[in-house]
């Protein structure tokens, strides 16, 4: 099956002639002779323009290349105006299938006739995508909904689609110098599991109520509801939305929308979800994005098909709000610092080398007005620059760069001066500053300090049993003497970490005193001090465990 479909893309490559939308002229000279000696030099070009061969070709490709072409229709400032416009049909556009294989679908899952389940069904697809198609409804009580139904058959084909992928990726690992570097399989493993959850509904329906949750009461961003009593794994049925396409940019004048606050709330909704929630709409390319109507001095975004969702991290979210910062901030010795000690590079790098390497790409990028900077291109170069330095791809981040590149990209096309340094810099600021406020460290206690109430009354017993085990540290069965300075050195250590533990205790009695709300109400009156000394407090018994 691998082969076959291998052969089959080639086919479809030399069919549309994608040869032609390469640059020879930048391939090394081997390349440009296997251009030009191809067998797809034997196909005629035919009447489409190559933004519509290009369009063409990853819609009989299927859904994962259809997924590029999404990606890259955002990417105004990489691509010429005529390929993005044919790429940006693939967001809605994609031919669909035969209602009443839809019908068919929806009436086995469901277990009704489409008549007893709907007072209405609209047999004409609304949109079709690239792994399912959208058919308006209206349920009981008046109720305006759609449909979401999965592509017949579209699993079998995501598949062998997926083991090509895999196949190409090992021998990258293989068989290119960087390849390791790179992580391909770990990449393609990861967007496995990303388009197959994508297949099943449920789980885009758990997605977009979740979302929901985030953003209940928001100004800035709406998330329709889904009704559960009439979603299956391959059928969902959620809130009609009526909203104007984020791409109809002459409406979204008409009515007097502030391009620049649209452009940069957009921006604000990314960091928020990365940030503030750990949970982001990964899949934000403009088909999936609306805006509300008549409301052009405070617009609000609608975000529809939740099946892609990423999340970070603590660790993922602290180490990437600090490096965004220290480029917003041009230091490259935080940066380079900050790759070492998180473990983006290995830990012998030398950090001199690896910041003059950091400056000498990112100063002449600064030297242009800040709306001019491209930050996904910055990065994209930053990453090329590190490739000397053994700079490992990081799986659980490469939602997020494409995430961000979709945003920018958007973004731009909304409002083209925009600045999304001076939009994103003050948020990651404020969220750095917050995370590690003493309000923030009381939160965290009180999320922790049941399970740390269910352990404290075991907590003099263990201190005994490990003082048992300690008295003879020199070996497993305490029998062989020690030199003196070993045990000398290892008592210090004992003492000291018994000194932390009754700090820990102290801690968390402290802590079950805060829980109360009574004695919790009457710190609320004490001056900052007492909160800071109890914040040491805390920082002891961190450290103990």
């Amino acid at each position: 099956m691998g082969l076959r479909r291998l052969l089959a893309i080639c086919w479809i490559i030399c069919h549309y002639r994608l040869d032609t939308l390469i640059p020879a002229e930048r391939l090394p000279l081997r390349a440009r002779l296997l251009l030009r000696c191809g067998p797809w030099r034997l196909f005629p070009k035919g009447e489409y323009s190559r933004g519509e061969r290009l369009r063409l070709a990853l819609e009989q490709l299927g859904p994962i290349f259809i997924k590029f072409g999404q990606i890259l229709s955002t990417r105004r400032d990489l691509l010429a105006d005529d390929v993005a416009m044919e790429l940006a049909k693939l967001q809605d556009q994609v031919p669909p299938f035969p209602s009443d294989q839809a019908v068919a679908v929806i009436e086995a899952a469901l277990g009704k006739p489409i008549d007893e389940l709907f007072v209405a069904f609209d047999r004409q697809p609304l949109a079709s995508a690239s792994i399912a198609q959208v058919h308006t409804a209206t349920l009981d009580g008046n109720i305006d909904v759609v449909v979401k139904v999965v592509r017949p058959g579209i699993e079998h084909t995501i598949n062998a689609d997926l083991k090509l992928l895999q196949t190409i990726a090992v021998l990258i690992a293989r068989y290119i110098p960087d390849g390791r570097r790179l992580r391909p399989t770990e990449i393609v493993d990861d967007y496995r599991h990303t388009i197959l959850d994508e297949l099943d509904l449920q789980r885009e329906g758990a997605n977009t109520s979740q979302l929901r949750r985030n953003f209940k009461d928001s100004d800035i961003l709406y998330v329709p509801e889904v009704y559960w009593d009439y979603t299956r794994r391959n059928v969902l049925v959620m809130e009609r939305i009526h909203g104007i396409p984020v791409t109809d940019l002459d409406t979204l004048r008409e009515q007097g929308t502030d391009m620049k606050k649209l452009a940069e709330r957009g921006v604000e909704i990314f960091f928020t979800q990365v940030f503030r929630d750990s949970f982001f709409h990964a899949d934000m390319h403009p088909g999936n994005i609306f805006i509300a109507h008549n409301r052009p001095n405070s617009s609000q975004y609608i975000a529809i098909d939740c099946a892609i969702i990423g999340s970070l991290s603590d660790f993922d979210q602290y180490y990437l709000a600090r490096n965004l910062l220290a480029i917003f901030q041009r230091n490259y010795r935080e940066v380079a610092e900050l790759h070492v000690e998180c473990g983006w590079v290995p830990p012998e790098t030398r950090v001199h080398e690896f910041e003059a390497a950091i400056r000498t790409v990112s100063e002449p990028i600064f030297e242009k007005p800040l709306s001019e900077i491209s930050f996904g291109l910055l990065l994209l170069q930053l990453f090329q620059t590190a490739r000397r330095f053994d700079m490992e791809v990081q799986p659980s981040l490469v939602l997020l760069q494409k995430t961000l590149l979709n945003i920018e990209g958007l973004g731009r096309q909304l409002y083209p001066q925009l600045d999304l340094w001076s939009t994103a810099m003050p948020f990651l600021e404020r969220w750095v500053r917050d995370r590690y406020s003493p309000q923030s460290m009381l939160k965290k206690v009180s999320h922790r300090l049941p399970g740390w109430l269910e352990q404290l009354p075991n907590l003099p017993e263990a201190l005994l049993e490990r003082g048992n085990t300690t008295k003879h540290p020199a070996t497993g069965n305490g029998n062989a003497p020690q030199p003196q300075g070993e045990l000398s050195a290892q008592l210090r250590q004992q003492s000291a970490r018994a000194r932390n533990q009754r700090i820990a205790i102290m801690a968390a009695l402290a802590a079950a005193l805060i829980a109360d709300p009574s004695i919790r109400h009457g710190l609320q009156s004490l001056p900052n001090i007492s909160i800071g000394l109890f914040s040491i407090a805390l920082y002891f018994f961190i450290r103990s465990r």
